[in-house]
């Protein structure tokens, strides 16, 4: 008979509490929920996601002081950045990295349980929801490739070349009445070209 020992780690409660929470909160985030719902990450877009929560997980678990606000909300923007390619204006970053902070406190004073639950609660609402988000695109902005050379894609199209036309709804032709002369005839129209 052979015995095998295996190492098992245990993970605090607290670690596994927080990173329900870091999960929970980034789920409600609208920003994060398109860019999941939409695949802006690639094929990638699930893993890339986990990572960032487990990125966020562990700069909480490995930095000696506390990471502040600010911090993570630059790291929160330069993951969609680079990875889901969203560059975020709208100050919501702000709100999401203030939220990690007060869970990491709460969890850690022992009180984190029932905002843990709060978030958790919200998230389960918002699944299979699918989340609308306004994209707004720079016009006048020339775009640049990584390696700094303006995008020649659409040499052909003048600059003052207007926008493809909007679909509108089809209406169908309204008949026409026939026209009725005053001796009571009706006046044919041929059909020619137009």
């Amino acid at each position: 008979m052979s015995s095998s020992t295996s190492s098992t780690t245990t993970i605090p409660a607290t670690t596994v509490l927080f990173t329900r929470g870091v999960i929970a909160r980034l789920s409600t985030w609208p920003i994060l929920r398109s860019a999941i719902q939409e695949s802006w990450g690639g094929p990638n877009t699930l893993e890339k996601t986990k990572w960032l929560y487990g990125t966020i997980v562990d700069t909480f678990e490995q930095e000696k002081e506390t990471p502040d606000d600010q911090y993570i909300e630059e790291l929160l923007l330069q993951v969609l950045s680079d990875e889901f390619d969203v560059v975020v204006e709208d100050g919501s970053a702000e709100s999401v990295a203030k939220d990690v902070v007060v869970m990491w406190d709460e969890v850690h004073a022992g009180r984190g349980e029932s905002l843990v639950q709060k978030w958790e609660e919200k998230a389960d609402k918002l699944k299979g929801k699918k989340e609308v988000i306004e994209v707004q695109q720079a016009d006048d902005e020339e775009w640049e490739d990584d390696d700094g050379e303006e995008d020649d894609d659409d040499d052909d199209m003048d600059e003052d070349e207007e926008p493809a036309p909007q679909l509108i709804e089809h209406q169908p032709k309204k008949k026409e009445e026939p026209q009725v002369d005053e001796d009571g005839f009706t006046l044919v129209k041929g059909k020619g070209r137009r």
